[in-house]
């Protein structure tokens, strides 16, 4: 007998107390074992339409739902008794007769009609809204996947009642139907043959899944939240079960599963092809340790296969490569940098460069491509690095430059920019090579020595280097040519569509921040505007106080508002731009009286407690309610960086990345986000308030 799971079993499990889920777990390994097991106490549900629905007994109040056939049984539901039942009498197991795709389906003349509350003072319009899909046939909207009772609905669903109806519907509806109203085109299903498993389609493997054995059935109810491990959306996966031949890219806007891509292309390499060691890498160790605890649940089935996996951040693999080759690195520290840069900079008199200045054009232009003559600094094409420099300016500072250089050779010390150029020369001649397949995540913040010594690891196999990232959330690097360094993914490049991480309220509200279209410097483009969210939420908070104390009393009201409905409170972050704001988050945790712990390289999430934190250090976190303190004018974008612009055409450039960073913050929240100015408010709010 077929033993599956669905998606809304494992959403159903996480809602329920630690204890109760234990007595489930108990339950549903047994059901597994011997699913014919007379101890069990099966209940035939009178009301339900689909009568191979049973309630399971699972305790004295909770129940879980199974549909069992001759050949099958499938997980669907669980909750306390009442909940559960009325859960199994509002939907039914079919097959689309159009798709043939297996579907859970909402029964249409169980819900309640779709009402749009007017509130009082508003207008209403005398006109009614335009129906957004009347247009469509009915064999267009079944091919889309739409259940033949719901096409009366759909055909007169207007902006207004479009986000309700969609939550009643399978998901490869509602994302097509969001998808078309959003003015895109979104692919049918590829109706599968008659006579064909209804299990096996695309769309269904993403919300049905085959357990094959105890330790499986395990994996799927030790982490119920994480439905990741076990569903996939058919455009990830075919981004992962891809063959392709050269490097290539799957890319997309908060929230779309890039992160998810890439640990499933690690794990399907190391099941795949025997015998190869894969890296799988990102820009952060905290993300690094996070990916390394993700990898873990995929592999916990063949604990073996992590003996070939390293999962470690680009630095530390290359500090690792660097000892292994050339003895152990000394690395030039911050404060060494800037006493050198002062040094050399006194002594080449006559030039009004600011240390600043020194420290980006250093960073930006001389390490980052390791240009180590006046030759090679005359003649570099500065991408990033808008600011025109004239031959003479030029001169001068690489006098200064050359002097940095000069005392780096004497006193043995290299950067991290050294390192991955070093380690690019080693192994691009080398035989053996530490590695068979390289998988990146946040590719977007790849510095260009990093991306030498991934092209150099990478030349033996054509599809040796997968990456994941996204242009509009580049926040630490300037942009560069792929294509140059011997990257290209023009031709092999995707774009995830699908938002599952964050609420279609706070994506299209954080979607104002940036164009429909991101292209980087090789010509691919990102298109942005066709992304859509699988559910919905509260409309996010924008306010303007009248000084800080006020936001920090109306920050502190909100946080015991989202404790008080049952939000966790290490499901909570409190960010602001800098340092220099973080005691305004501190001051309204303190009027809240909630702990907290502040996020750093060596402090992490708190078990049970608020998350406060630089906008630059939540990359690759997200939690269920964000409060985004302090966005004042002169904070955001940072004051301090527009001041050091010396010529005015950089100032697009930072002022793109400091919008970036806004984004990456408004987009780590999954329900609810809640956004403060203590004065003034910044530029980028109006931009959140436009209509």
């Amino acid at each position: 007998m077929e033993f599956r799971i669905a998606d809304t079993f494992t959403s159903s499990l996480a809602r329920l107390t630690g204890d109760e889920q234990k007595a489930v777990k108990t339950t549903a390994f047994d059901l597994q074992l011997n699913p014919a097991n007379p101890g069990f106490s099966f209940h035939k549900l009178d009301h339900a339409k689909d009568k191979h629905f049973w309630s399971v007994r699972v305790s004295s109040d909770i129940r879980l739902i199974v549909h069992r056939t001759e050949s099958r049984l499938l997980l669907c539901y669980v909750d306390h008794h009442d909940k559960a039942y009325q859960w199994a009498e509002r939907r039914k197991l079919e097959t689309h007769p159009t798709t043939g795709a297996a579907q859970l389906v909402e029964i249409r003349e169980r819900i309640e009609e779709i009402t749009i509350p007017v509130f009082v003072g508003a207008t209403v319009s005398a006109h009614a809204k335009t129906q957004l899909f009347d247009r469509y046939s009915d064999d267009e909207l079944l091919a889309y996947g739409v259940p033949p009772e719901w096409l009366t609905d759909v055909r007169v669903a207007d902006e207004d009642s479009l986000l309700a109806l969609a939550d009643h519907l399978p998901a490869e509806a509602a994302e097509a139907l969001l998808e078309l109203a959003t003015g895109g085109q979104p692919s049918k299903p590829t109706p599968v043959s008659p006579g064909s498993n209804p299990f096996d389609h695309p769309d269904a493997q993403r919300r049905f899944r085959l357990m094959t054995d105890m330790e499986e059935l395990r994996q799927a109810l030790d982490y119920p939240w994480d439905k990741w491990t076990l569903f996939l959306h058919p455009g990830q996966r075919q981004a992962v079960e891809r063959e392709y031949n050269g490097p290539a890219r799957v890319s997309g806007s908060a929230g779309t599963g890039k992160t998810i891509v890439a640990l499933h292309r690690a794990n399907q390499l190391l099941r795949q092809k025997d015998d190869i060691r894969v890296l799988l890498t990102t820009f952060s160790e905290p993300l690094a340790n996070a990916l390394l605890e993700k990898l873990r649940r995929l592999l916990r089935d063949d604990p073996r296969l992590a003996e070939r996996i390293d999962v470690l951040s680009l630095n530390a693999v290359g500090l690792r490569l660097y000892s292994m080759h050339f003895g152990k690195a000394r690395l030039l520290d911050d404060s060494e940098l800037r006493t050198l840069l002062c040094s050399a900079s006194d002594a080449v008199p006559g030039h009004k460069f600011s240390l600043t200045f020194l420290l980006s054009e250093w960073r930006d232009v001389v390490d980052s491509w390791q240009l180590d003559s006046w030759d090679a600094y005359r003649d570099v094409k500065r991408l990033g690095r808008k600011t025109r420099l004239s031959e003479a300016q030029r001169q001068i500072l690489w006098q200064i430059f050359q002097q940095v250089l000069n005392a780096l050779q004497t006193r043995d010390v290299v950067t991290m920019a050294s390192v991955f150029t070093q380690l690019a020369d080693h192994f691009s001649n080398a035989k053996n090579l530490p590695f068979d397949y390289v998988v990146i995540d946040e590719a977007q913040d790849i510095s260009v020595p990093q991306l030498r010594f991934l092209a150099a690891i990478g030349r033996t196999r054509p599809d040796s280097l997968f990456f994941a990232g996204d242009i509009g959330q580049r926040i630490f690097q300037t942009a560069f040519s792929w294509k140059t360094l011997g990257v290209d993914v023009r031709g092999r490049s995707r774009t995830l569509t699908i938002n599952y991480r964050t609420s279609h309220q706070i994506r299209q509200l954080a979607d104002k921040l940036l164009a429909p279209e991101i292209s980087d410097v090789d010509g691919n483009q990102e298109q942005r505007g066709g992304t859509v969210s699988v559910f919905n939420g509260p409309e996010p908070e924008i306010l303007e106080f009248k000084g800080v104390e006020e936001e920090i009393s109306a920050v502190a009201d909100w946080l015991k508002k989202q404790v008080a409905q049952g939000v966790k409170l290490n499901e909570i972050g409190v960010f602001v731009r800098s340092d220099l704001e973080v005691e305004r988050a501190k001051l309204s945790l303190q009027a809240a009286g909630l702990p907290f712990v502040v996020l750093n390289e060596r402090v992490l999430l708190g078990d049970d407690a608020v998350s406060i934190s630089t906008m630059h250090f939540v990359k690759g976190l997200e939690f269920r309610a964000v409060a985004l303190m302090a966005c004042d004018e002169g904070v955001l974008p940072s004051s301090q960086r527009i001041n050091d612009v010396t010529d005015e055409s950089d100032l697009f450039e930072v002022q793109e990345t400091e919008r970036h960073l806004f984004y990456v913050a408004c987009t780590r929240a999954r329900d609810a986000l809640f956004v403060t100015s203590g004065g003034r408010r910044s530029e980028y709010l109006d931009d959140l308030l436009e209509k």
